[in-house]
């Protein structure tokens, strides 16, 4: 048990600052930033905002990883053995990265942002009225993503708390047993 402690604590902390991460920035960063006075300001502020935090989250989704690999090394007998646990940590891979591939998605999308923020918006993730086609294609597409991040996130933490439930001692009992 300890010594999937540190593991378990990177695993558990990368997820955690992704999720919260993206709510904050979907929430607060680009809430705040579409009350700005100046039009320009609310797609400027945004993007250095997110690009503040880029490298957090490049760290959170490093330290999510490490932690990862550590359960599956330290649990190796356990995926093999016990029902269901393998597809679940296959699923939550999955999910994981697919998560990761629209983080970096969404990245590209705030950078374009950023280029164009000359143009303005309504908000940061709303076109103005008259904003280039190119500009308000990027904000509708980051106005999906800064949903969809939290989401999927959250439901890696999930499924993270879900492998955790699956060591419980009746429930590895259980597993073994079905399998």
């Amino acid at each position: 048990m300890a010594g999937n402690l540190l593991a378990r604590s990177a695993h558990d902390l990368g997820a955690a600052a992704w999720f919260g991460g993206t709510l904050m920035g979907a929430v607060g960063l680009n809430g705040a930033t579409g009350k700005a006075k100046d039009p320009k300001e609310r797609t400027r502020l945004s993007s250095l905002g997110w690009a503040k935090w880029t490298p957090v989250q490049i760290a959170a989704f490093a330290v999510h990883a490490v932690g990862g690999i550590g359960l599956i090394l330290g649990n190796k007998g356990r995926l093999a053995s016990q029902d269901t646990v393998g597809s679940n940590t296959v699923w939550k891979s999955v999910v994981t990265v697919l998560g990761m591939a629209l983080s970096l998605y969404s990245g590209m999308l705030g950078k374009k942002v950023g280029q164009l923020a000359e143009q303005g918006g309504e908000g940061a993730t709303e076109p103005r009225p008259g904003a280039s086609d190119e500009l308000a294609k990027a904000q509708s597409q980051l106005k999906a993503t800064q949903w969809l991040l939290p989401l999927i996130s959250g439901i890696v933490v999930v499924m993270g708390a879900k492998q955790g439930e699956m060591q419980r001692p009746t429930n590895v009992k259980k597993g073994l047993f079905k399998k």
